[in-house]
């Protein structure tokens, strides 16, 4: 389990891609050495298992359903990526209840301007908008974060200085594609209404 609470922004030092897989090897020096092989680790918003650690580097297979349901596929050497390892007992949930399951990958529409922060605006894919309600948590590439404004086919986000200096969110551009993940409270709740009201 995660938080959302980006601890690191890592680098692509490789992607080798082989039979739909993919090998990612991330510069992470921070992460690293609190990591051991085995260890789950938040790739921008995706659980990967660390099958190797090296010095400051950590490497991940990602398969072939990984790189269909997420945006890791576009990764390229050099690339920023929002790193959280696991969540250890006794830590503080900082953020929200995050589980690196990605639920479909949303296109960002506009970076703009907003005092002293910037406005995020996405179109998330249809499916997700029921999970989507003002002042909810969502989870984008990794980062925990609270929708602002929603309206059918778009999401507004309010990002402060902290969150575009300690994450990859300040670097997005019209265009670019993100990991989404809805709060999972609420599809225990769709599931709960469904099974009172008889479907399946």
């Amino acid at each position: 389990m995660f938080t959302g609470i980006v601890r690191e922004i890592g680098r692509v030092a490789s992607l080798e891609r082989k039979a739909g897989s993919a090998r990612v090897r991330i510069q992470a020096p921070e992460s690293a050495a609190r990591t051991v092989a085995g260890d789950s680790v938040s790739l921008s918003g995706v659980c990967l298992t660390a099958v190797e650690v090296l010095e400051g580097e950590l490497a991940f297979d990602a398969v072939p359903e990984t790189l269909a349901r997420s945006a890791l596929g576009r990764l390229e050497q050099g690339s920023p990526v929002n790193v959280e390892p696991a969540l250890r007992a006794g830590e503080p949930l900082g953020g929200h209840i995050v589980q690196g399951h990605v639920d479909g990958v949303a296109r960002v529409a506009s970076l703009v301007d907003d005092g002293d922060g910037k406005r995020l605006t996405i179109e998330p894919p249809a499916e997700l908008e029921r999970y989507t309600v003002e002042k909810g948590s969502i989870t984008l590439d990794g980062v925990s974060l609270t929708v602002a404004a929603f309206a059918p086919g778009r999401v507004e986000i309010a990002l402060v200085p902290h969150t575009l200096e300690a994450t990859t969110l300040g670097q997005l551009a019209p265009g670019d594609e993100v990991n989404v993940e809805v709060d999972v409270l609420a599809k225990y709740v769709e599931r709960v209404l469904e099974a009172r009201d008889g479907h399946p």
